[in-house]
């Protein structure tokens, strides 16, 4: 399976700290935004990623990450001029795709939880049709809704509705066969004059191809699409990470316990960065060694 980042869009709900910098790039905590949902992908066992954003971003994020050699992953990027809806993804990099299975997540989405990386591995490992999530959040007429039945069935799915059937929400997180390319190609804009993901999920649905996962106690999903969910974003990898004396979204650690990177590039890696960040690294690297 391979792995697409949804980095682009004008921020405008964050202005005026975005006028200047993409909001994939700001900080949460001690790491650019981006750094959580490529660690989802690399947890997922997904070490083929694509980043899509726009042009003044783009270099920026190839400063960042380079080709991902360093981690034991390989990422490429393509340029969005416009951002004309979520399933636009799939439009821009067919080639990309080559029909096989991809994982869509958005550069603006942090999802944390117990067994949450065994979970997205078997996802990725038998993976057919489509797969959404659905969180219970407070307020669902900002997102996409599912409302399911006892059994988890699939009875309704509506793009921010007014009077939400439901309170589960659809995170931005989504595993599509390789049919995705071709159904979003059939796809119409809305009246919002965008491609809508729940337009392309829907697709799925009536061809009985969607499956649903539960994501409930044990699991935590933050968007930062507004200034109170950034500091909330922030507030939460703090706590955890001063709480526990482990950090979320490492990932050169990720690498390391993915196999992706031996114990030698890890401590090199810890090396060239002189701060608490890198201390980490360095004091995981004495923790591997003395084990």
């Amino acid at each position: 399976m391979k792995g697409i980042i949804l980095a682009g869009g004008s921020g405008t709900r964050l202005y005026p700290i975005t006028r200047a910098v993409n909001k994939q790039l700001l900080p949460i905590y001690n790491k650019p935004m981006i750094y959580y949902p490529l660690s989802v992908l690399m947890l997922s066992g997904i070490r083929e990623v694509l980043i899509i954003s726009n042009r003044q971003t783009l270099p920026l994020l190839r400063n960042l990450f380079g080709d991902g050699s360093q981690l034991g992953i390989e990422i490429s990027y393509a340029e969005q001029a416009h951002p004309n809806g979520l399933p636009e993804a799939f439009l821009l990099c067919p080639e990309y795709i080559q029909n096989q299975n991809v994982c869509l997540i958005l550069g603006d989405n942090i999802i944390f939880g117990t067994g949450l990386s065994l979970r997205l591995q078997k996802l990725v490992r038998e993976h057919t049709g489509a797969t959404i999530f659905a969180y219970p959040v407070r307020n669902p007429e900002k997102y996409g809704v599912v409302e399911l039945d006892v059994n988890n069935t699939v009875l309704s799915i509506e793009e921010k509705p007014d009077n939400p059937k439901t309170n589960y929400a659809i995170p931005g997180l989504y595993f599509f066969d390789k049919d995705v390319v071709r159904y979003a190609q059939e796809l119409l804009p809305s009246a919002r004059g965008e491609l809508e993901i729940t337009d392309l999920i829907k697709r799925y649905w009536r061809e009985n191809k969607l499956h649903v996962e539960i994501l409930n106690r044990g699991h935590a999903w933050l968007d930062m699409g507004s200034h109170e969910t950034l500091l909330q974003a922030s507030m939460f990898v703090e706590a955890i990470e001063n709480r526990q004396g482990m950090m979320i979204g490492c990932l050169e650690e990720i690498a390391y316990r993915m196999h992706y990177i031996d114990l030698g590039r890890l401590e090199m890696l810890g090396k060239t960065i002189n701060n608490d960040y890198g201390k980490y690294i360095l004091d995981l690297v004495k923790e591997f060694t003395e084990k």
